[in-house]
């Protein structure tokens, strides 16, 4: 398997708080099934700041730590890149990763709890430029909660998305639950990844999403989900399926 979301590095943002924890959380991989990771450290998220030429620098470094513990994990380089207006101009200047370092795909992420206005537009520009947009957990968005028709109009208009494991299985509630499973559905939803921090509050569960996928939709769809990963890293362009559009009926008192 192929994690595309992970917060491994040591020590770069909420995620991994030193070399020992990443070590510990590749064991953990290793035990799923994971063969490769693509470390994502948050970037201008009004807290934290990567750039690209400092996470190459420790992907380097961990993969050696991961050699040498013999820990048969490798890791890829990206970034869990906020949307922010000068996206375009910092990527033109070397800033920012695509994923696993050599695709054209970028993960982006939007605020918790809302679509920031110029979302279609910036997404559209994007793909003018040649990158192919991954609009990471928007399960867990506020404004795609309460109105996922506005999902279906960015992915109709080219963007992906990436699902997070933990929301599938549960971890974050019903609600985002069931919405994971209706993007699923839909054709809303392209790759699923972990978005791991740690071991112990925020683990892999790639492996548990990945059994849940194959028992409640199918072996076609975790092969497609998986495929997609491994397209992605091997440089290729994934295949989807057209979207359905998705529009949640509020229940009396208006609670979903």
């Amino acid at each position: 398997m192929i994690d595309l979301h992970c917060h491994i590095l040591p020590r770069l943002d909420d995620g991994a708080e030193s070399n020992a924890s990443s070590l510990s959380m590749a064991k953990m991989a290793e035990k799923q099934g994971i063969t490769k990771i693509v470390a994502t450290p948050h970037h201008k998220n009004s807290i934290y700041e990567n750039k690209k030429i400092d996470i190459l620098l420790h992907v380097a470094n961990l993969n050696y730590e991961l050699r040498n513990a013999g820990i048969n994990v490798e890791i890829l380089p990206g970034q869990e890149i906020r949307m922010y207006g000068e996206f375009i101009e910092d990527f033109e200047n070397g800033e920012l990763l695509t994923v696993g370092g050599n695709s054209e795909y970028v993960l982006i992420e939007f605020p918790s709890g809302y679509i920031p206005q110029y979302a279609e537009k910036l997404l559209f520009d994007l793909q003018m430029k040649g990158l192919l947009p991954i609009i990471v957990h928007p399960e867990r968005n506020q404004e795609i909660l309460e109105h996922p028709d506005k999902l279906y109009k960015l992915v109709k208009n080219g963007a992906l998305t990436q699902v997070t494991a933990s929301s599938y299985i549960g971890y974050f509630g019903k609600r985002i639950r069931r919405l994971t499973e209706q993007l699923i559905e839909a054709n809303l939803a392209h790759f699923i990844a972990s978005d791991a921090h740690n071991t112990t509050t925020r683990p892999f569960h790639l492996a548990e999403a990945y059994e849940r996928l194959q028992l409640q939709m199918g072996d076609d769809y975790r092969f497609y989900f998986q495929e997609n990963a491994e397209t992605i890293i091997s440089g290729q362009h994934i295949h989807k399926e057209p979207p359905t559009y998705l529009h949640l009926k509020k229940k009396f008192l208006g609670l979903f």
